[in-house]
């Protein structure tokens, strides 16, 4: 649509607050698609992006394998190229939001093993396939869709296995052109992980507010020891600090939008956003479905399902040890001395 990143943070926020998994959905889609205006050949966004807006085709991106998550450089799906000029793609991927359904996957694979750092020998493919085949045939042979992982939360998409056993990929379907594209894969993931980050945090805002909504109305509603539960101090103590946490993961939020938005660097920022803004949901949905008591383990209220969907902003985008490690490690080379 055009939207500036500021923009698109608080429409995730809503979204989230009323069902996160139609963040997620989004989220990979916009991805597929920043990568492709930034990074994509005129040809590829001319294939693609209209398309794209339209909904006509979905978009997913992976990085993810079963063997590892936050250790991107350890990546083992591999692209050789072929004698025809074609590139083929073997490996196994875990984790793929939008999986089954997308039309499309912006896939991170190694295509020189000997590099020098692992992370300078890796591509991203625009892989097509048949949206909603578990087994592609024809032009699509070899990539193969597994049964959906069944998850705790998060059930209102799909989280899949990518299984590329023989794939054929065309030289043109290296994101960038295969001159400007191969082995540059890494930096434009990691450039578009930003975007990520800043939605996730998003994501934690949308159900931290959320949660805070539906504490503050049953504390009202429900009464102890004659009269609501929110005259209590220990309730009103539990307000006070998800309030604050909600307005703080907000603002920090939007700042790591504002700064990407201006072209400035916002790696630590958009780290500090998705750190903290995981943990406000985390946390504000545990203390509101401590206030619900027994009924916040029922089915019935909606705190319950928020219960099971926020632990995924712990690990999503990178966990929350991982956002430590990368804040601290950016912030000494941003002031070194």
């Amino acid at each position: 649509m055009g939207l500036d990143l500021t923009t698109y943070a608080m429409i995730v926020e809503e979204l989230s607050r009323g069902w996160i998994s139609i963040s997620g959905v989004v989220n990979t889609h916009f991805i597929g698609s920043y990568l492709l205006m930034k990074f994509g050949t005129d040809e590829q966004k001319q294939k693609y992006l209209p398309r794209m807006a339209t909904g006509e085709i979905r978009a997913a991106f992976s990085l993810s394998e079963p063997e590892l998550g936050s250790d991107v450089a350890a990546i083992k799906t591999t692209a050789k190229k072929q004698d025809d000029g074609s590139w083929e793609i073997n490996g196994q991927k875990m984790w793929v939001t939008n999986g089954l359904r997308s039309d499309l996957v912006f896939v991170l694979v190694r295509t020189d093993p000997n590099a020098d750092k692992p992370q300078r020998g890796m591509t991203c493919f625009i892989a097509e396939k048949v949206g909603g085949e578990h087994e592609n045939t024809g032009d699509y042979k070899g990539l193969n869709v597994p049964p959906q992982l069944r998850k705790m939360g998060y059930k209102g998409v799909e989280s899949t296995e990518l299984v590329f056993d023989g794939y054929r990929c065309p030289a043109d379907a290296i994101l960038g052109g295969e001159e400007a594209g191969l082995n540059k894969g890494f930096p434009q993931m990691m450039d578009a992980l930003e975007l990520g980050r800043v939605n996730v945090a998003a994501r934690g805002v949308g159900i931290a507010q959320r949660a805070l909504e539906l504490a503050l109305r049953y504390s009202q509603e429900r009464k102890a020891f004659g009269k609501p539960i929110a005259q209590h101090q220990a309730i009103q103590f539990k307000l006070a600090d998800m309030a604050t946490q909600v307005d703080a993961a907000r603002l920090l939020t939007n700042r790591a939008a504002r700064m990407k938005d201006a072209g400035e660097r916002s790696d630590i920022e958009a780290g500090m956003a998705k750190l903290f803004a995981s943990e406000a949901g985390r946390f504000c949905v545990e203390e509101s479905f401590r206030i619900h008591g027994g009924y916040g383990y029922s089915k019935e209220y909606e705190i319950e399902r928020l219960y099971r969907d926020a632990p995924l902003l712990l690990i999503g985008e990178g966990t929350s040890e991982i956002q430590r490690m990368v804040i601290g490690r950016k912030l000494l080379e941003r002031h070194k001395i």
